[in-house]
């Protein structure tokens, strides 16, 4: 079956930018959805429709004629109130709901990898819930379940320019994180075949102490990755859950829980972590 109209759901997003570039450049008709419209001028989105998805009633009607959703929609930086069960979950179940009555075709969600066996984690617990939703709601669904972004290792970056890289254990957990553009194109590929789930990552597996040692080079920093005792981060963990609210412990709890496991899925892709890193460094140092 051939789509046409696609609806994107947090396009504002470090992932949704890339997907919607992909879609255009595929031939796809775009549709992106915002708080604040004004964010997505830049892109060259066929419609833009204003909705706060955490709103049921702002969605009305927004998927009208659409074939396929396609949503990112996930707390990352916000400085809101809202909490994972609010917009990894419920956000997503209200445009699903929509969805469902406008007849839309298919719903593709972004989830994470591994994320039936981290279930205990409050940010991946959210978004395992409305996974489960999508798979009950008799629409035809695809999970997408993407191992960490280049974007995500920009942290390790900072941390090569200040000097010192810190890993747990001994650094040599491995990981293939991938390029936003790369994984867009996975999915816009992918988006049209009768598969329920798909696992994908980036091009190289690299133990985190080469992940580290690729930073250093790309700031031109000495090396200096110290490595932190497990039971450290366990003790770290149990102290930020105490005094920390979940919108504070949630992303830390979800980082020192990937970095202390292996995390790669099947390769993907052509943007290879190093470049990445040289590009970014050149400019993290201009700013």
């Amino acid at each position: 079956m051939r789509y046409y109209k696609i609806l994107v759901a947090g396009a504002t997003g470090y992932l949704g930018k890339y997907i919607l570039r992909e879609l255009k450049k595929q031939g796809y008709f775009t549709i992106a959805i915002a708080r604040d419209p004004s964010k997505l001028n830049q892109l060259s989105a066929d419609k833009i429709m204003q909705a706060e998805v955490t709103q049921p009633e702002s969605l009305k009607g927004l998927c009208d004629e659409v074939d396929c959703v396609i949503s990112t929609v996930g707390i990352t930086k916000q400085k809101d109130s809202l909490l994972y069960m609010d917009v990894d979950y419920q956000a997503n179940a209200n445009l699903l709901k929509e969805a469902l009555r406008c007849g839309v075709k298919k719903f593709i969600y972004i989830s994470v990898l591994n994320g039936q066996c981290l279930r205990h984690l409050k940010m991946v617990e959210a978004k395992e819930k409305f996974v489960d939703e999508l798979k009950r709601s008799g629409m035809d669904y695809m999970i997408i379940r993407p191992n960490g972004f280049y974007s995500d290792m920009t942290e390790v970056l900072k941390m090569a320019q200040k000097g010192r890289v810190y890993l747990f254990g001994d650094g040599t957990y491995v990981a293939n994180p991938i390029h936003g553009a790369d994984l867009a194109r996975f999915i816009i590929n992918n988006m049209e075949k009768s598969i329920a789930e798909l696992e994908v990552g980036g091009p190289d597996i690299l133990t985190q102490n080469e992940i580290a040692r690729m930073a250093f080079i790309a700031t031109g920093k000495k090396e200096r990755i110290i490595h932190i005792p497990i039971w450290v981060r366990n003790a770290a963990l149990s102290l930020i859950h105490w005094f920390s609210s979940q919108k504070t412990y949630g992303p830390i709890e979800f980082f020192m829980t990937v970095m202390t496991m292996d995390m790669f899925a099947p390769f993907y892709g052509k943007y290879g972590l190093e470049d990445y890193f040289i590009n970014t460094a050149v400019q993290l140092e201009s700013e």
